[in-house]
């Protein structure tokens, strides 16, 4: 099993300080940093754009920026990121005409590449491109908004892309997003994700470093 990996989502930090809540949420012992891309138009919401990403980089911040793009169509949008210093570029299948060729360009971009699932999207996008996959990652809540409840659906997912991951040898991560807390993410971790994306859960405490304790604790708990 892969080393766990939290990634808080920035959509929950302070925006006016964003490069100082960045910072301490690193220093608190976060390994990725994560970022939620929506333009209105996929998701009901309008976010960050490369901009942000390539202010973060020059702020300072070296941690792997994990890009998650709520956009339609993504192909326009992906070299931005890759410029701006992206380090994995993940995106919906519904966002694609060629799900495949949009891999590709994010590999040629310099980047590590995922799809996204939403609660009701089937798994069979993966059938013909576990090799060209470097994450998968499973939403637990529709996605458009920050501070939703975990969907419980989503543990049979994540035991169902586990088992795809584990018998195609491949080196895949499994990420996880929506609704994820100190008491389920050992359950979450236990179907069998690696990577945690954490929003309000971690942004709305007063103490960083405690709730990311607390994550690593139960994780531990899970074997």
């Amino acid at each position: 099993m892969k080393e766990n990996w939290i990634a808080p989502s920035i959509l929950s930090a302070n925006f006016a300080k964003l490069g100082e809540e960045v910072d301490n949420v690193l220093s608190a012992g976060a390994d990725v940093v994560h970022f939620d891309v929506m333009d209105n138009h996929f998701v009901p919401n309008l976010t960050i754009g490369p901009l942000v990403c390539e202010a973060l980089r020059k702020h300072g911040v070296t941690a792997p920026i994990d890009v998650h793009l709520m956009v339609e169509p993504v192909d326009r949008i992906v070299p931005d990121f890759a410029k701006a210093g992206a380090s994995i570029i993940t995106f919906h299948p519904e966002g694609s005409i060629h799900i495949d060729r949009t891999l590709q360009l994010i590999h040629d971009c310099g980047c590590k590449a995922g799809l996204v699932f939403n609660p009701g999207t089937p798994l069979s996008h993966l059938e013909y491109v576990m090799d060209k996959l470097d994450i998968i990652l499973l939403m637990s809540v529709n996605p458009g908004f920050g501070g939703q409840s975990f969907l419980p659906s989503a543990l049979t997912k994540l035991r169902q892309v586990r088992k795809l991951i584990d018998e195609s040898g491949f080196d895949i991560r499994l990420e996880i997003d929506g609704g994820v807390k100190t008491d389920n993410i050992r359950e979450i971790k236990a179907a069998g994700a690696d990577t945690f994306v954490a929003g309000s859960a971690i942004f709305n405490q007063p103490d960083y470093k405690k709730v990311i304790d607390d994550m690593r604790a139960e994780l531990a708990k899970a074997g």
